[in-house]
C-alpha cells in the first residue's frame, strides 16, 4: 500500500499559510489533499490561496459552505471534499479528515503502511450517549432530541430560550429508524468502502435534514452512520486532540514539541500557528526512520490531567488574576505552613525578637492590626510589594495573608493575632490546614491591666474583647475547622509556660531543649484587677481561675497538661 493509497480532507478557515505548507508536505508523499475552504474566509484570499496550489496535480478544491462551531456547515464540508476525494482518486483507500490546523507528526509512509496493515478498519471515535464521559454543556441525549436552528455561539440567548420552550412542551424529535446516535472526535479516518456506503446510503437525504438541526453535528453524523455501515470500527481517533476541563481544544505551541514526539500519534491539532519550530521540526524532516510505532496518546495523558487540575483546583495558596478557585476546589488557602500566636505578644516582654532569635522564622507583630501591618522588624513593605498599610490589606484580607505566604516560600512565617485585631481573616485562619494556631485565652486583659485608662472604659473594652475571643474560640473548636490549634487558658499557661513554649518551637522546626525562655511581663495585682472587673459586672472567664493574691501562683500544684485542639 502506497502512501498514495491515503487521501486526505483538510477543513480550512484560517492561517492559509500554514494549510498550504501542510497541504504541500501531505502531496510530497503522493498523498491527494482535498481543501475546503470556509465561506467566510474574503473571496480575494481565497483566491490568492487557491493559486498559490494551482501547480500541484494532486490538490483540489471542493464547494464551499459556510462554516459554523455547532452547525450543519462542517458536516457539509467534510461530505464535499470527501465525495470530491473518492471521485478524483480511484486509488485511494483510506479518507484522513483534518483541518488547517493540524500537523502531521510522522512520515506519511508510516501512516500507510499502518493502513495497509489494518485494510478493513475505520478509525472514528463512536460511543453512545450514555457511554461519552466528555459532553461539556448539559446536552447529550436532547442533542439529538430537540432542535437546534439557531448559533449557540451568535445567538445564545435565541439557543436558550428555544431549548427551554422545547422543554416546557414537551417537544422531542423523532430519530430516523434504524439509527442509534453515537458521538465522538470530529476528526476521523475511513475507508472508501465505509465513506462511499454513507455518502451514498438511499436515505442520505433523510438522514441529513435530521442532523441539520442537530447540535454539533460533525461530532455524531459520521460517528452515527459509521455504526451503520461499517464492518470494523476502532473507536478512536488517530489524530492527538486534548481538551480542556470547559471542553475547549489545547493549543501546541513550540515547547511543546518533545511532548508531541512522545505521543507517537500521526497527526496532532490544534497546532498554533506561529510555532514555527513545530512545523519545521515535523514537516521537513523526511529522514526519520520508519518506527511503526502504535499511536499511543496515553502516554502523555498524565501530563493533560495534571494541567486540568492545575487549572481547576489550582496550586495551594496561588491564584490566577482572572479567576479565583471555589470554596472546595482547593485543600487549602495558602501555599506553606505557617504558624499564628494569640496573647504571647501580650504575655511575654519583646516575644517577636526571642522567637525570631530562636527560631530563625521571620516574626511579625500583629499583621491584621486596625491601623497597619506590623511586619517584621518594623518593616513597611515585604517580598511581592506587600505593604503595611491597612486600607490595601483590608480590601481582601484573604489575599494578603495567601500572597504574604506565597511570596515568602522557604521562610517559616508567624504573626501575632487577638480580639483586638481585624476579625474577617479568622474563618480563613480555622479553614486553613496549613494555619499552626496557638492561643492563651484571656491574655488580651494584660495590657489592659497595665493600661492607665479610665477603669469605666476598662471595663467596656475587655467585655467587647472577651466576646470577641470567645466567638473566636468557637470557631476554632468547630469540627470543620482544619488548623492544627492549641489552646491555653492563661492562667494554666503562667503557672507552667515551659511545656507549651517547647511543644511550639518543636512545631517549628527547634527540637533543642529550651533553655532561655521569654521574659513574663509583670502581673503583680492581675488577680485583684479581675476581681474588680468582676465587681463591676464584667465577669473575665477566658483567663481561668487566677487567685486575688499573686502568691498564689506560686503553691505547689499538680502539673497540668495543656488543652490541645487537634485537627
Amino acid at each position: 500500500m502506497s502512501a498514495a493509497s491515503v487521501g486526505i480532507v483538510m477543513l480550512v478557515h484560517t492561517a492559509l499559510e500554514r494549510a498550504e505548507q501542510v497541504a504541500r508536505h501531505w502531496t510530497a508523499a503522493d498523498c491527494p489533499v482535498v481543501l475546503h475552504v470556509d465561506k467566510n474566509v474574503d473571496e480575494a484570499v481565497f483566491q490568492r490561496f487557491r493559486q498559490s496550489l494551482a501547480s500541484d496535480p494532486l490538490v483540489r478544491f471542493c464547494t464551499r459552505h459556510r462554516c459554523e462551531w455547532g452547525t450543519w456547515g462542517i458536516v457539509a464540508a467534510s461530505q464535499s471534499a470527501a465525495t470530491l476525494l473518492l471521485q478524483d482518486f480511484a486509488e485511494v483507500r483510506h479518507v484522513y479528515l483534518s483541518s488547517g490546523s493540524c500537523l502531521p507528526l510522522r512520515p506519511a509512509e508510516e501512516l500507510a503502511a499502518y493502513l495497509e496493515a489494518r485494510p478493513q478498519t475505520d478509525f472514528i471515535e463512536s460511543a453512545t450517549t450514555a457511554d461519552v464521559p466528555w459532553i461539556v454543556g448539559g446536552l447529550d441525549v436532547e442533542r439529538f432530541t430537540l432542535r437546534f436552528p439557531f448559533s449557540w455561539k451568535r445567538h445564545r440567548y435565541l439557543f436558550d430560550r428555544y431549548v427551554d420552550l422545547q422543554r416546557r412542551l414537551g417537544m422531542r424529535r423523532r430519530i430516523p429508524a434504524g439509527l442509534v446516535p453515537h458521538m465522538g472526535s470530529q476528526w476521523w479516518c475511513l475507508t472508501r468502502q465505509t465513506l462511499t456506503a454513507i455518502l451514498q446510503d438511499r436515505e442520505r437525504a433523510r438522514y441529513d435534514r435530521y442532523f441539520q438541526k442537530v447540535w454539533i453535528p460533525d461530532e455524531s453524523y459520521f460517528q452515527t452512520l459509521a455504526r451503520k455501515h461499517s464492518s470494523r470500527i476502532e473507536s478512536r481517533s488517530l489524530t492527538l486532540s486534548k481538551f480542556d476541563f470547559q471542553g475547549k481544544p489545547h493549543v501546541f505551541y513550540d515547547d511543546h514539541l518533545q511532548l508531541l514526539r512522545r505521543s507517537d500519534c500521526f497527526v496532532a491539532r490544534k497546532i498554533w500557528p506561529r510555532a514555527d519550530r513545530l512545523y519545521q521540526a515535523f514537516l521537513t524532516d523526511g529522514a526519520r526512520a520508519l518506527t511503526r510505532t502504535e499511536p499511543n496518546p496515553g502516554k502523555i495523558d498524565r501530563i493533560f490531567a495534571k494541567a486540568v487540575e492545575r487549572r481547576t483546583r489550582s496550586r495551594p495558596g496561588l491564584y490566577m488574576q482572572s479567576r479565583f478557585p471555589s470554596r472546595w476546589s482547593v485543600k487549602s488557602v495558602t501555599s506553606n505552613r505557617y504558624s499564628v500566636f494569640q496573647g504571647f505578644s501580650e504575655l511575654f516582654e519583646d516575644f517577636e525578637t526571642w522567637l525570631a532569635q530562636i527560631t530563625g522564622a521571620r516574626v511579625h507583630g500583629h499583621l491584621f492590626a486596625p491601623k497597619r501591618a506590623e511586619l517584621a522588624q518594623g518593616s513597611t513593605m515585604i517580598n511581592g510589594a506587600l505593604t503595611d498599610c491597612a486600607k490595601l490589606r483590608d480590601y481582601n484580607s484573604q489575599s494578603f495573608l495567601t500572597n504574604l505566604i506565597w511570596n515568602t516560600r522557604g521562610e517559616h512565617q508567624c504573626f501575632q493575632f487577638g480580639p483586638g485585631d481585624r476579625q474577617e481573616i479568622r474563618a480563613v485562619l480555622a479553614s486553613d490546614p496549613n494555619a499552626q494556631i496557638s492561643v492563651i485565652s484571656g491574655a488580651w486583659a494584660v495590657p489592659l491591666f497595665r493600661s492607665d485608662r479610665d477603669f469605666g472604659d476598662v471595663r467596656r473594652e475587655a467585655a467587647r474583647l472577651q466576646q470577641i475571643e470567645a466567638s473566636y474560640l468557637h470557631t476554632l473548636r468547630h469540627r470543620e475547622t482544619k488548623a492544627r490549634v492549641r489552646i491555653w487558658s492563661m492562667a494554666e499557661f503562667v503557672e507552667a509556660p515551659m511545656e507549651p513554649l517547647q511543644s511550639i518551637l518543636d512545631e517549628l522546626g527547634h527540637l533543642h531543649p529550651l533553655s532561655t525562655p521569654p521574659a513574663l511581663v509583670n502581673l503583680d495585682g492581675f488577680g485583684q484587677f479581675l476581681q474588680n472587673l468582676k465587681n463591676q459586672g464584667m465577669h473575665p472567664h477566658l483567663m481561668g481561675d487566677f487567685p486575688v493574691e499573686q502568691g498564689g501562683l506560686d503553691r505547689a500544684k499538680p502539673p497540668r497538661k495543656p488543652y490541645l485542639v487537634r485537627r
